[in-house]
């Protein structure tokens, strides 16, 4: 059951369209209110499906929605309150900056002067007082984008949807508008929810992500959560880049890989399990090869501004990617070191619920033990 926090609660929804294969998968989560949440996967994990399922722009194939706590599968898109900011804004461009803010509020048949306060109030929170007489086709895509925001915003939802609303910006704009909008969505305090399938955006803006692939949630978090502690390859190498090699599990916090054996801080796993090994490319340190717990020899290297981008086998085969400050030079060896910290154990085919109970598990065994010490 879920607490008086939630707004948004999926209960096993499944949306297919005739006999083709489901687009969402019996997808359950909660969404609580006053958070940032963003929906990250590549084109056709499902995504936006899930924004229009929550905005009523279709009803979900099987399982149940609920707002508030209350079913809403086959309440109208505009019984429901939340709005939604489309990818391309959907601004009428024969309007301008006020009417185009104004537009729901009249058809609900507001007084004028209510109407006014409201589309002022709205145009004050997206840093655009003073614009309301300007014609979209005058505004860049930026302020487009923010006058998009004050159309849903003035009609007081508790939901903001936005379907990768950056997309059609440049990059130093799209950055610009990430801090823009995690910003208004403070001091708004309500609930958004965003869509995108660029991973830096999501790690950047949100208090929790859902990873999703092929109609089904890999896993939810926080980004920090999320990066560091990856459930599987997809998660892995679609947050950020990844290095993942095959190992096998000695015991616990105890794990073989490259040849080699090291400690490191997972647990729960059977004795000789066969296992994946993630480690950041930020998190290996580029030394000399005498001094490295690996040893590998350089195949190339990029500058990427602030690091240098090294690829480079170790004596196993195994490729490693490197982000180092230093400088390498093409066919050298160079030693490889990291903290037991930064090795990351996955176990193949755990599921989200499955890797919640392990670590539930070995941090209670973790506990216990520490107990145990502790009264000798």
């Amino acid at each position: 059951m879920s607490d008086n926090n939630t707004i948004i609660r999926f209960e096993h929804v499944t949306k297919r369209f005739d006999n083709d294969a489901p687009i969402l998968n019996d997808v359950s989560f909660e969404i609580e209110r006053g958070k940032f949440y963003t929906l990250l996967g590549p084109s056709g994990c499902g995504k936006t499906t899930i924004l229009r399922l929550i905005a009523g722009f279709m009803e979900p194939s099987e399982g149940s929605i609920y707002f508030n706590g209350k079913r809403i599968n086959q309440v109208p898109a505009n019984r429901r309150q939340v709005n939604t900011v489309f990818q391309d804004y959907a601004l009428f461009p024969h309007l301008n900056v006020f009417e185009n803010v104004a537009f729901g509020l009249r058809i609900k048949k507001l007084k004028n002067d209510v109407i006014t306060n409201k589309v002022r109030e709205a145009l004050r929170f997206v840093n655009l007082e003073g614009y309301e007489s300007r014609e979209i086709t005058e505004m860049s895509g930026g302020q487009r984008q923010r006058v998009a925001i004050a159309r849903a915003i003035v009609n007081e939802p508790e939901i903001l949807l936005l379907d990768e609303p950056l997309s059609a910006l440049d990059l130093k704009l799209r950055t610009e508008m990430q801090y823009e909008l995690r910003e208004l969505q403070r001091r708004l305090g309500i609930t958004f929810i965003f869509v995108t399938h660029d991973q830096e955006e999501a790690l950047a803006m949100s208090d929790e992500i859902f990873v999703l692939n092929k109609g089904n949630i890999q896993q939810s978090g926080t980004p920090t959560d999320i990066y560091d502690e990856p459930i599987n390859r997809f998660v892995a190498d679609f947050i950020g880049e990844s290095n993942i090699v095959v190992g096998r599990m000695k015991e616990d916090y105890v794990v073989e890989f490259a040849g080699r054996t090291f400690e490191c801080v997972d647990g729960g796993f059977n004795k000789d399990e066969q296992v994946e090994i993630v480690i950041r490319p930020e998190d290996l340190e580029m030394t000399k090869p005498e001094n490295g717990k690996l040893k590998a020899r350089v195949d190339t290297q990029l500058f990427r501004g602030v690091h240098y981008e090294i690829s480079a086998y170790d004596e196993a085969g195994n490729e490693w990617l490197v982000h180092s400050t230093k400088k390498a030079t093409v066919d050298e060896w160079i030693g490889l070191d990291f903290d037991p910290e930064a090795i990351h154990v996955m176990r193949f085919n755990e599921t989200e619920e499955e890797f919640d109970r392990r670590l539930e598990a070995y941090a209670e065994t973790d506990e216990d033990e520490e107990e145990v010490v502790h009264v000798r």
